[in-house]
């Protein structure tokens, strides 16, 4: 009996489904517009996005300055977002912005407009042209909407996508210092990278990562370098292991800092009994 219900209701699934379909369909081709909003807003609402942002592809066109277009251009972007088609959902949000700016869906069509692109935001080691512009487009929310229901989990993905864009600049700054190793020049660029890092970011989770790996790039430049530039970049060297050491002083990094410093000084001790 139980078995002989279930394939009832299964066969009257699919008819419901076949017949939902075909309608579907049948609107899809209809040169009416009407019917398509009318179909193209219950799909929205049913969370049937996919089938909904179909039928808004083709009218949104038709209610541009229209009184209902403000409406439609609202739910085809999200329909976008919904699909995770995040790039036309970040277009489509902007041009929502530009047109109607008193909207009373301008403060989630921004946020929604932001978090497109914090969605398209790549590995750190990739190009970070969406991080940018998610970025920019987070700060004006947050300027502009501080007392909105959003503003926290904006902040959250401003800080996680300043913090991937901190890593990508160590992480260059690191490779030069690893093929200082090989080239020296390379060295001179590791310095400035990371002595860049540290002014630009002087709250980074990566800070004390980057003092530390100063000082390995100044050491090794100093270790290899002619006699009459050795003392200078040796202290240069102990300076930066100072730095590090007056900010963290139970740094992670502290065993070979100090394993750096001693050998620093024992260099720096040649000068000295030279004199």
């Amino acid at each position: 009996m139980f078995l002989k219900m279930r394939s009832i209701l299964l066969l009257c699934f699919a008819a419901i489904l076949l017949t939902s379909c075909s309608e579907y369909q049948k609107v899809l081709k209809n040169t009416d517009v009407g019917p398509k909003y009318d179909m193209a807003e219950k799909l929205y609402n049913e969370g049937d996005y996919k089938r909904a942002v179909r039928l808004f592809e083709q009218i949104a066109p038709k209610y541009v300055g229209k009184p209902q277009g403000e409406r439609v251009m609202f739910f085809f972007a999200d329909s976008y977002f919904k699909t995770k088609d995040y790039y036309l959902a970040g277009y489509q949000f902007e041009r929502f912005v530009k047109s109607y700016p008193r909207s009373e869906k301008i403060q989630e069509a921004t946020f929604l407009g932001a978090k497109s692109y914090y969605m398209l935001s790549p590995n750190f080691s990739l190009d970070q042209t969406d991080t940018d512009k998610a970025l920019a487009k987070l700060q004006v929310f947050i300027n502009n909407y501080p007392d909105s229901e959003y503003f926290d989990e904006a902040n959250a993905m401003a800080k996680e996508l300043t913090t991937k864009k901190e890593k990508k600049q160590l992480e260059i700054a690191k490779q030069y210092n690893k093929i200082g190793a090989w080239d020296l020049p390379r060295l001179v660029s590791a310095i400035k990278a990371f002595d860049n890092f540290v002014t630009d970011n002087p709250g980074s989770v990566y800070r004390e990562e980057a003092l530390y790996y100063r000082i390995e790039a100044w050491a090794n430049l100093a270790f290899y370098s002619t006699l009459d530039k050795k003392q200078e970049r040796l202290n240069e060297a102990l300076g930066s292991y100072n730095t590090l050491m007056r900010y963290y002083p139970e740094s992670k990094f502290k065993d070979d800092a100090d394993k750096l410093a001693e050998k620093i000084q024992k260099e720096l001790s040649a000068f000295t009994i030279s004199k």
